[in-house]
């Protein structure tokens, strides 16, 4: 089994260079004006890129809810119904489609049954994240359950999106799955679990589609083999009332290259069911750090810092990131031994980069850092990708949306900003839904030093996107000090008119604080266009999106 693991992960890793290979070929006629180009294929259509994609991650731990998301009906913070109004306001903006909740490791500690009734008399518990810290909000050390289903989908509701349940696998019973299923999506008036549903505030069903059956069962999930997560898999997903909602599995994928857990569990599905019909998506997970350059191997100690960085930890993290391609490509390759139409998807329900404690804008948040500029570029970076695999992820789930990893906002009592990764996700969002379309991107290598070593990254990839008449183009410019003078060509129609938002600035350490929310935010222009060619200067550490409306 090793052989052959080594021989998929040569393989994937092949494929990722052999694509940056084919993106750093000239396409075009060479021209003395411009270093880079960019190719789009409107008559080369990759398939439709899934809003789901844009997806994200809440999570009970630290200030995600308590003081992130949820202040309480009775606070002074503005809020609806309990909820922050500033975080609603601004999902509705970025039209985020879908969210995951409550975990993560979280959630193979739930039980949901905690999280319903009266608040007052919901029961505290240990939370999994408590750490022990002096300084940790009561809230985050012991969980009160002030948020619980029926809060987490009123907050969906409000921002207009679906919910992603993960269900605990490790401590609850497959019969408890299913009541909540039932508590869920049962019609109104039909079940007793549908009139404790009215009850607590909601008469109307959820009607929740998605449902992961545990989560990182290789680990914090049940530490389960393959076959063993399998067999657990088909016990909670058999025979559960859908309540007329087509529900969708997710099954509890692989931690980056593991394709032994991969190839074990559709095997052991394939085997005992004879097809794969149960199972929607394969849930993958990657974390980005840079813990080759740290001091330590300690898991923690050892990743680089949030905001104290210099330029090669910002190219090392973005290789990090990259891995990305090539994990989608590897296991995408793995689960078509066994699943030859290719029906289940993949689901990339936990990515970002992970940095070292001591940036939190609030102390005695754990796991909460403070979003840079590079963090706006790795975020579009890993956007590109999934838009360049439309038929392969059906959904992704940055982790997490706020006071946490990669957030999109920072939150504290009656402060509130959104961070360089936010305002990615409201440029990013005319992708969704668009017909993602074959681009082909040429730019000179960036070059760096690695510990004394000559080491290289790509110097400007992204995606292009057709919805009706409007083409939309997103590139990310890795290079700290260099611009890209570039062009776009059409090919197959002309341009009428355009703009140009621009997301960058000077320091590449720079990022957004309650004192100083605008340090990095977009820029929006017109652009000018002349027929199927458009001339732009991509800046140095940026991420653009380009909106052409076609002739």
């Amino acid at each position: 089994m090793s052989t052959r693991r080594d021989f998929l992960r040569s393989t994937a890793i092949g494929a990722a260079g052999l694509a940056l290979t084919r993106f750093s070929l000239p396409s075009l006629a060479q021209s003395r004006s411009v270093d880079s180009r960019i190719e789009v294929l409107l008559d080369e259509p990759l398939g439709t890129i899934s809003p789901n994609i844009y997806g994200h991650f809440t999570e009970n731990l630290a200030g995600v809810f308590y003081d992130g998301i949820w202040v309480g009906e009775n606070s002074k913070v503005p809020n609806v119904g309990g909820l922050r109004k500033a975080v609603i306001d601004h999902m509705r903006k970025i039209k985020a489609p879908v969210i995951r909740f409550p975990g993560g490791c979280f959630a193979d500690t739930y039980d949901w049954r905690d999280g319903i009734g009266p608040r007052e008399k919901r029961p505290r518990r240990p939370n999994f994240w408590g750490n022990g810290d002096p300084k940790q909000n009561v809230k985050h050390k012991y969980d009160p359950n002030e948020v619980g289903t029926d809060e987490f989908m009123h907050f969906c509701r409000e921002i207009g999106a679906q919910g992603y349940l993960a269900a605990n696998v490790r401590s609850l019973p497959a019969e408890q799955f299913q009541q909540w299923v039932d508590y869920c999506n049962s019609p109104a008036g039909s079940t007793t679990l549908a009139e404790t549903r009215a009850t607590n505030g909601s008469r109307e069903p959820y009607k929740v589609e998605f449902w992961g059956v545990g989560n990182e069962s290789w680990g914090c999930g049940g530490d389960f083999e393959p076959g063993q997560y399998a067999m657990e898999f088909r016990r909670y997903a058999t025979w559960v009332p859908g309540f007329g909602m087509n529900l969708k599995f997710i099954a509890s994928g692989p931690n980056v290259e593991d394709y032994h857990w991969t190839s074990g569990f559709f095997e052991a599905m394939q085997k005992r069911m004879g097809s794969l019909h149960m199972v929607y998506g394969w849930a993958l997970h990657h974390y980005a750090w840079n813990l080759s350059r740290g001091k330590t191997n300690d898991w923690d100690k050892g990743k680089g810092e949030a905001v104290n960085f210099d330029a090669t930890d910002w190219y090392e993290l973005m290789k990090e990131g990259q891995r990305m391609e090539g994990l989608i490509e590897g296991h995408w390759q793995v689960m078509g031994e066994t699943d030859h139409e290719h029906r289940v998807k993949l689901v990339v329900d936990e990515w970002g980069p992970w940095y070292r404690p001591g940036s939190e804008a609030t102390p005695g948040d754990a796991l909460e850092q403070m979003p840079t500029l590079r963090d706006a570029v790795f975020s579009g970076m890993t956007l590109d990708i999934f838009n360049r695999h439309p038929e392969k992820v059906a959904m992704a789930n940055c982790a997490q949306l706020i006071n946490c990893l990669n957030s999109l906002y920072l939150a504290h009592e009656d402060n509130f900003t959104v961070t360089p990764v936010g305002h990615v996700f409201d440029m990013y969002a005319p992708h969704q839904g668009g017909q993602s379309l074959r681009t082909i991107f040429s730019s000179p290598q960036v070059k760096y030093e690695r510990d004394g070593t000559p080491a290289t990254f790509w110097g400007l990839r992204g995606a292009a996107s057709l919805t009706g008449k409007k083409l939309f183009v997103t590139a990310v410019n890795p290079d700290t000090s260099s611009p890209r003078e570039s062009e776009i060509a059409i090919r197959g129609a002309s341009a009428a008119s355009g703009t140009l938002t621009v997301l960058s600035a000077p320091d590449i350490h720079a990022h957004n604080t309650f004192e100083h929310p605008d340090a990095v935010v977009p820029r929006r222009n017109e652009l000018k266009v002349n027929g199927a060619t458009v001339s732009l200067v991509i800046p140095p550490a940026s991420v653009v999106a380009i909106e052409l409306e076609l002739s």
